[in-house]
């Protein structure tokens, strides 16, 4: 059912969107923060449209660079189709990110003081379906014998509470570095961006949930890519961005 205790409508849709369900690639691609919609009866939260267009609200250029790298390699994509605002899908419930009453230097008027039921309600049809559905299609990928390795796309803005970062690339990992390793010695080879590990944000920082629940937890490696936004706002460098991710995936898996 697609409408669960008043926090999606039937003109909402599913939560969750599955593309190359059938992909032969190795990679497993999850985008969290895909979107910026809001489901219809929570309105603008409060928030003004520049709020709503921005960072806070989704991580912008990063469901159209892991689309191209899933074209590239017949990999398997999952994304949210709501804003992180409403349900941060990378986060658990427990978690006061999860549904955050601020992001940087907004507010969320429409987050302050949740009642624990109106919690509840975003976790079950927001957070529960969209990790349910990712568990599903690992599980039967395992079970026709089709390896998979995690890879997680993230976009951050180029200046956080009026500080500019540097890095153009952060690769990320939790405890599995496996894939992470071999990505930042492929990229030390072919230097396009300013890439760090585990930059801007680390495991410290609470945003490897996603690699933990399906990754580390089902033995699978896995990964974690933040791209700075700057780089990635139209499609000529959507692509060159992409092009190049879909390099370093590929020959870290080569790697021996």
């Amino acid at each position: 059912m697609l409408a669960q205790q008043g926090v999606l409508t039937e003109a909402d849709g599913d939560c969750v969107a599955v593309e190359r369900p059938d992909g032969k690639s190795p990679f497993f691609i999850i985008c969290e923060h895909a979107s910026r919609t809001l489901p219809e009866q929570f309105g603008d939260l409060g928030l003004p449209a520049e709020a709503l267009s921005s960072h806070i609200a989704w991580d912008p250029g990063a469901l159209a660079v892991a689309r191209k790298i899933s074209a590239s390699l017949d990999a398997t994509l999952v994304h949210q189709r709501f804003s992180r605002l409403i349900y941060d899908c990378n986060r658990p419930p427990e978690s006061p990110g999860a549904m955050p009453e601020t992001s940087e230097i907004y507010s969320i008027p429409g987050n302050h003081h949740l009642a624990p039921e109106a919690r509840r309600a975003r976790t079950e049809a927001l957070y529960i379906p969209f990790h349910e559905r990712i568990r599903t299609l690992l599980k039967n990928r395992a079970a026709r014998g089709q390896n998979s390795v995690i890879v997680t796309i993230h976009s951050f803005t180029p200046v956080y509470n009026g500080k500019q970062r540097a890095v153009e690339l952060g690769i990320l990992h939790d405890e599995d570095r496996w894939l992470a390793d071999r990505m930042l010695d492929a990229a030390a080879q072919a230097p396009l961006y300013r890439t760090e590990r585990n930059e801007p944000y680390g495991p410290e920082d609470g945003v490897t949930h996603t690699l933990k629940l399906h990754g580390l937890a089902n033995g699978l490696h896995n990964v974690m890519i933040e791209v700075r936004n700057d780089l990635i706002g139209d499609d000529v460098g959507q692509g060159v961005m992409a092009d190049y991710l879909t390099g370093l995936l590929q020959s870290s898996l080569e790697a021996r």
